[in-house]
């Protein structure tokens, strides 16, 4: 979908300016955010894509108010009701008001290991040859999806050139609003800087895409 947390290749964002030995968390609460957000997935039953369309799916205000775990809180939040795993006012109070709802599955303390070591690998079998080969010129769809979409609008309307042919991968438009993996092609697209952002661009600047095949077009 189109939003705040689009912020790659757009002017308003400004440069990246990474924090010298940034720690993995910057508190305590982050890091159980991070915890719970993992454990909730196997009685929630949803998918990292669905993960990120919850997370995404917020005004700009919304979004850009609020810090990286903030946000990783609120779309757990927001999964949660839409499941009916909690209710709104356990929400605005912080803590269980409700007997708890029965669950299929539950991540137990001595099975997180074994879930993090094998994360959750999304290549799949092909169902049709490759379209596009190493060395095709292709072009970015203009595109406006109202779910979960994992082409950047910087890109969007580009020219590029097929880099790496990386397999067939689940989609993550269709798997983010439940309709299925629908695996596809995942190829790697370099994109000049001139053709993105014209002459105020770097000339040697080029930008690499991993890119599903049906966002792109032959040229």
């Amino acid at each position: 979908m189109d939003g705040a947390h689009d912020m790659g290749g757009v002017a308003w964002s400004g440069p990246v300016r990474p924090e010298p030995n940034e720690p993995v968390f910057h508190a305590q609460w982050e890091r159980r955010a991070f915890a719970v957000t993992m454990a909730m997935a196997m009685p929630g039953g949803w998918n990292i894509d669905m993960s990120r369309f919850a997370r995404e799916n917020r005004s700009p205000q919304d979004y850009l108010s609020k810090s990286y775990y903030q946000i990783w809180f609120a779309g757990l939040e927001r999964q949660l009701l839409e499941r009916g795993l909690v209710a709104s006012d356990e929400i605005a109070a912080g803590k269980s008001l409700h007997p708890a709802k029965p669950v299929a599955k539950i991540l137990t303390p001595d099975g997180v290991a074994a879930v993090l070591h094998r994360g959750g690998p999304t290549e799949r079998s092909a169902r049709s040859p490759a379209l596009f080969a190493v060395g095709d010129r292709v072009r970015a769809k203009t595109i406006h999806p109202a779910t979960h979409t994992r082409l950047p609008q910087y890109v969007r309307g580009h020219a590029g050139i097929i880099d790496r042919v990386l397999g067939c991968h689940v989609f993550p438009d269709s798997n983010a609003s439940g309709h299925g993996e629908n695996p596809q092609w995942l190829y790697t697209v370099s994109f000049d800087g001139l053709e993105l952002w014209g002459e105020e661009s770097d000339p040697n600047l080029r930008v690499s895409v991993d890119a599903w095949e049906p966002y792109l077009e032959r040229i």
